[in-house]
């Protein structure tokens, strides 16, 4: 199986289908890189597809230590398939959890990435109640992965608030993704849940750097998804290179909810990046409030 070694050793395991620009996907917490079937089916016919999964997710390695599974060595490991594969740059596609680590790959490997689609970004970003109720969930899971182990807790996450909607509407692709939940190492999803989701920074903290980001982005929400809809278009409104596709009755998982609809929005985006069409933000469009130029 190819693996790629990361800093500090752990090894990552990655898949590469097709040919062309390099396009890599970054899977959410409940999901591997199984979750991206529908994405490398349709891009592997014009892009160099690489799928990963992320460390404590066999076959990459499950490092024992909660310690080793911080948001940098996430971030990093997208850089270490990379340079295991040759790749300079690449577009950087992520859902929830690898939408975090591939902002965070932005953040530190900037000019790596052509581009930036974020999908289901924002869960525990806010700060105040919010926050301290996800890092308190996210304990409480650890705690739930470490006594009941991976089939017990898919019952609950597989039905959450968020994935009801794949439930109603593709109940194949549904029992498809739980059943690929129930194979997750109980192990790794503890010390994923312990080392990087409780234990990452608050978005918001991050705020400067991120709206420093001069790299096309998308950031894409089901406007079902809750925990992500207000950081969503914070983020829009913070990165002057992005825009915003908000996906209709469809919550975390968009690309498995609606596959064809997230194929469509991200081969127009990666388009329009490649022509040069993607621009950054006109500073007229920014005033609120107004229907009238600003003529101050």
């Amino acid at each position: 199986m190819p693996h790629a070694p990361a800093a500090d050793g752990t090894n990552i395991f990655h898949e590469e289908t097709g040919s062309g620009d390099p396009l890599i996907f970054v899977h959410e917490f409940a999901g591997d890189h199984r979750s991206w079937r529908g994405q490398v089916q349709f891009f592997s016919r014009r892009y160099r597809c690489i799928t990963m999964n992320a460390r404590g997710y066999p076959p990459s390695d499950v490092p024992d230590d909660p310690a080793n599974y911080s948001q940098k060595n996430q971030a990093d490991d997208v850089a270490a398939v990379l340079d295991h594969l040759g790749i300079e740059t690449a577009h950087v596609t992520g859902c929830s959890m690898g939408s975090f680590a591939s902002l965070h790959f932005a953040l530190r490997h900037g000019a790596r990435a052509r581009s930036l689609f974020l999908s289901g970004i924002g869960t525990g970003a806010p700060k105040g109640a919010i926050r301290a109720k996800f890092l308190k969930d996210s304990l409480a899971a650890a705690d739930g992965y470490d006594t009941g182990g991976s089939a017990r807790m898919a019952d609950g996450m597989a039905v959450g608030p968020t994935r009801v909607q794949l439930q109603n509407k593709d109940s194949i692709g549904w029992a498809t993704f739980k059943a690929h939940l129930v194979e997750h190492d109980a192990v790794g999803a503890a010390n994923t849940l312990r080392g990087y989701q409780a234990d990452r920074p608050s978005l918001h903290d991050l705020a400067d750097e991120i709206a420093a980001l001069d790299i096309p982005s998308l950031i894409a929400v089901g406007d079902e998804d809750e925990p992500c809809l207000d950081t969503s278009l914070w983020l829009k409104r913070q990165m002057p290179w992005s825009g915003l596709w908000i996906a209709p009755k469809t919550g975390h998982c968009i690309n498995l909810e609606e596959p064809a609809a997230f194929n469509a929005a991200l081969l127009d985006f990666l388009t329009a990046v490649e022509q040069g069409k993607w621009p950054k933000r006109d500073p007229r469009a920014t005033v609120p409030g107004s229907f009238l130029a600003d003529e101050h």
